[in-house]
Order: C-alpha cells, then sequence, then structure tokens
C-alpha cells in the first residue's frame, strides 16, 4: 500500500493506493487553525479490514441493484448481494476493497489504476478504470474514467465522509446542507427507487433553502441534479462552528446523501474517536440506484469503444469570519 500527498496553501489531501482510498483532507478554520475533515483512520493498515467505505472509491457499480439482478442484451447477470436482499457498491468485492496501481503522482496530482476482469462480482466485460485526484487553491477534482472490451454497467463514486468540524467526536447534527435540487427519489424499505421516482421535492426532502441535518431525519437517498456531462452544483454543507463551507460540483445526474445514520461506535477512527451515528456525512455524486433495472433512468450502459468518464470537485471556500 502507498500514501500519496498532495497539498497547496489552502488544504492537504491525504490518498492511499488501497481502494483509492480518501484518508484526509486537511484545512484551516476561520482562525486559521488546521484539521482533518475526512473521517477514517490513522494507521493505513486498518483500511484493508472491513469498514464503512471509508474515503474508498466503490463500484463497479455504486450504490444498490435490486436483488444483485440486471439483463443487459438479453442476458442476466447476477452480482453477490451484501446489502439485505442488494447488491451494494459492487458486491462484498468492491473495488474499495483493492490493491489499485499508482501510475503517476506529483505535488499536486496522482493517477491510479484497476482493472476488473470478465466476470468479476458478476459483471461482464474486462473494465479498465482509472482515477486522478488534484488539488489547485482550495478545489480538490477527482476525474473518473472507464472502457470495456465487452458491453456492462457502470456507476462509480468515492465514499468519503466528511466533518466539518475536523472533531468525529462532534457530530454533523449542526452543519447545514443546500441540494439545489427540484426532484429526489423516493426508496422503498431496501433503499431501491419506488416505481414513481423522481418526484418533486416540495413538500418532502426539500434541500433547497438549506437545512440543519439535525439528530431525527434519515438522510440516504438520491437527489436530481440534472442532464449528465454538464458539471454542476450537488451540494453546499456550511459548519456554523468552523466557519468551514464546502460546495459541491459534480457532471453526474445525482448525488446520493448519507447523513452516517448506521455508524453505531464498532469502528473506531482517528485518534480513537468512536466513529458514532452522525460522525460525518457522504455525498457520493453518481447515477441513480438501481438505474441497471430501471430504463427510464440515465442509462449506466459502457459499451466498447465508448468511454466512462466523471468529474466531482470539493471547493472549500475560506472560512467566513
Amino acid at each position: 500500500m502507498t500514501r500519496l500527498q498532495l497539498s497547496t496553501d489552502e488544504l492537504r489531501l491525504g490518498l492511499l493506493s488501497h481502494g483509492a482510498t480518501v484518508q484526509s483532507l486537511e484545512c484551516p478554520d476561520r482562525d486559521g487553525t488546521w484539521a482533518d475533515v475526512m473521517l477514517g483512520f490513522d494507521d493505513p493498515s486498518d483500511y484493508e479490514d472491513d469498514h464503512p467505505f471509508l474515503g474508498a472509491t466503490v463500484g463497479r457499480y455504486a450504490n444498490r441493484i435490486a436483488a444483485g439482478r440486471f439483463t443487459l442484451d438479453g442476458v442476466r447477470h447476477q452480482v453477490p448481494v451484501n446489502d439485505g436482499p442488494n447488491a451494494l457498491h459492487g458486491g462484498p468485492e468492491h473495488f474499495g476493497r483493492r490493491e489499485w496501481e499508482v501510475l503517476e503522482h506529483t505535488a499536486t496530482s496522482a493517477t491510479l489504476r484497476l482493472v476488473s476482469d470478465d466476470g468479476d462480482m458478476g459483471f461482464p466485460g474486462r473494465l479498465e478504470v482509472t482515477t486522478t485526484w488534484s488539488v489547485e487553491g482550495a478545489v480538490v477534482r477527482e476525474h473518473l474514467a472507464a472502457v470495456t472490451d465487452a458491453p456492462t454497467v457502470v456507476n462509480l463514486t468515492n465514499h468519503a465522509y466528511v466533518n466539518l468540524h475536523g472533531d468525529a467526536r462532534r457530530t454533523i447534527a449542526d452543519h447545514v446542507i443546500t441540494i439545489p435540487a427540484d426532484e429526489w427519489i423516493p426508496v422503498d424499505d431496501t433503499a431501491i427507487p419506488l416505481a414513481d421516482s423522481p418526484v418533486p421535492v416540495a413538500g418532502s426532502y426539500d434541500l433547497r433553502d438549506g437545512v440543519v441535518i439535525g439528530d431525527d431525519i434519515e438522510f440516504d437517498h438520491t437527489w436530481v441534479l440534472g442532464i449528465p456531462g454538464e458539471l454542476k452544483t450537488a451540494a453546499i454543507v456550511d459548519d456554523p462552528c468552523s466557519g468551514r463551507r464546502l460546495t459541491v460540483r459534480t457532471t453526474e445526474p445525482g448525488v446520493q446523501f448519507y447523513s452516517g445514520n448506521v455508524l453505531d461506535g464498532s469502528f473506531l477512527g482517528k485518534a480513537g474517536a468512536p466513529l458514532v451515528k452522525r460522525a460525518g456525512l457522504c455525498l457520493e455524486t453518481q447515477h441513480f440506484p438501481d438505474s441497471p433495472n430501471r430504463p427510464d433512468f440515465p442509462s449506466t450502459v459502457l459499451r466498447p469503444g465508448e468511454r466512462f468518464e466523471s468529474v466531482t470537485e470539493w471547493e472549500l471556500t475560506p472560512p467566513r469570519q
């Protein structure tokens, strides 16, 4: 396993080759005090054990596939289920559990590569994936790309957990989140989209004007952002205590906002802090859950000669006074 450090005057990003994992993201608060706003482990070897996708780059299919089954070009495929009755983030041996090859590393960028063979976790086609991380000023940028030698489905994302306090002993319940989306995707009790989704946010999960995350509502849903390929704002998160603001932009059509509902303290994070409910939040930029079984959703099919590409940016705005 290799640890890679990228830095500017405004931030420091730590990556691991195992899982193409974001281990740390350090930035200053309004008083100029630096802290790590990423949940994770101090010891890189801890990422080799089971954990709740902390900072991992997941695939071949991020989010859920109902019953782990989908049909492509008339052929049914089965992915091992690992989330109740469904497949989550590509199955039990997802990309976040793999060792990625480091192709290039400079002070401000790193490119990693992974090859997923035909039949890996039940997915068809040999898939070659690269992820390039770069930093410029107060912006972190991830560029994901993939090509295949046979038709397959692809949905890739990074599963970073953020806590803008920079201290996992304080939850993100007081963080304010804004998602400028007019529609969201309701799901059943196994987190598979309902037949009539997406639906308007008005009167339900409307985050357009910003809401305090709180302790009660269980956020783990996708909000609809717009046309794939166009860079747009996915979410803005404010911590009124530190003054830190995170703005997420993406070319993906959706963002899954997960508020750390099932973290239960069974994992000890950095400095021995127990990762309890609401210790961090995730903003997973991606296509919609169960898209391989929903022809009405933006397609996740990738064919030979095509190239999957996805860009996500995290901007840590200079703290407000």
